[in-house]
């Protein structure tokens, strides 16, 4: 039994703990918030003792792992607390708005030696786990070119202050872009070299990006294009295209097609029930549980998020500079 405690009693916070109550394997024990009366609530749903200082929770020795949900600009802390208390570390994405952070995190890490697993929940959609492993088969052939889209309504319900600025990680390509991006990287199988990017911001009055385009290369020869949109208006597209030497996909979260002699096939549905992001995080659980344990590295480690975030920090460049910035 792996104990756990979140850090971030929030909106996704509450996800994680949905995933948990699933699996035997895990037990949530303990949560922190630093609004009180939200965290009492949290508790009462969910069970578990409640810290509104996340010091405390690290500390807690009945805390074997935690989760870390709290806003992009407030990852380090929580990080560096868990790490030197000796807790496996669940860090939700991005892994942390400037490079600095990202490496001060990384170092506490990997001083203390415990398991660091980065929560990029796209790599654990059924479909597109399915798409993964037909590319694995070489059944498609190599990728060549690839097109990831995240194009959604930015202004949810749960959109908070912090989205809104880039001094606080927010951003449409930061908050949920990345995901187009991470599982391009996953999906080529290969590190970015080099990218050139337009940042904007169209849609909102807010100190961050609404509408991204970046434009990679990858070290295997293969390139990609990333859109990242957050609309005021519109309707959403959850998909990655791929053209490899023997076929071309669509990859979204309810299905994968295959496209070959010019004609289109639907794989069979993945069993993921009516919400494939629990199915995901139920996946991402498990695999962080092995990782907990000592039975498996990381399955998202902390260098693949670090190459992610350095494409971002690139992009930014890109942007700025009007030049192709090269990556790593």
């Amino acid at each position: 039994m792996l104990n756990v405690g979140i850090i971030g009693a929030g909106d996704f916070g509450a996800r994680h703990a949905l995933a948990i109550a699933e699996l035997d394997e895990v037990q949530l024990v303990a949560s922190s918030r630093t609004n009180a009366a939200a965290l009492a609530e949290f508790t009462r749903r969910f069970g578990g003792r409640g810290y509104t200082d996340y010091r405390e929770l690290a500390g807690d020795p009945a805390v074997d792992a935690v989760v870390i949900a709290t806003p992009h600009h407030l990852h380090v802390g929580p990080v560096q607390a868990a790490a030197a208390a000796g807790k496996a570390i669940f860090l939700e994405k991005p892994m942390a708005p400037t490079r600095a952070e990202c490496d001060a995190l990384l170092a506490s890490v990997e001083q203390a030696g415990v398991p660091l697993f980065l929560g990029h929940i796209n790599r654990f959609s059924p479909a597109f786990r399915q798409a993964k492993a037909l590319l694995a088969s070489g059944e498609a052939g190599e990728p060549v070119l690839g097109v990831s889209y995240m194009v959604k309504q930015w202004m949810e319900p749960n959109r908070r202050e912090w989205h809104l600025d880039r001094e606080t990680g927010g951003g449409m390509l930061m908050t949920a872009g990345i995901h187009a991006l991470d599982r391009l990287i996953w999906l080529v199988d290969a590190p970015v070299i080099s990218v050139y990017a337009s940042l904007a911001t169209r849609y909102y009055e807010q100190k961050a990006d609404d509408a991204s385009l970046l434009q990679l290369t990858f070290a295997n020869g293969a390139v990609g294009s990333v859109v990242s949109v957050g609309y005021n208006q519109g309707a959403s597209i959850h998909q990655t295209q791929l053209c490899c030497t023997q076929g071309v996909l669509r990859i979204g979260y309810d299905r994968v097609e295959v496209g070959r002699g010019e004609r289109w096939q639907s794989l069979p549905p993945p069993e993921q029930g009516e919400d494939w992001m629990h199915q995901a995080l139920i996946n991402e659980w498990r695999a962080f549980v092995a990782a907990a344990h000592g039975e498996s590295p990381p399955e998202v480690s902390g260098e693949d998020a670090l190459h992610v975030m350095d494409v971002i920090f690139a992009a930014e460049e890109s942007a700025r500079s009007r030049r192709v910035i090269a990556v790593g």
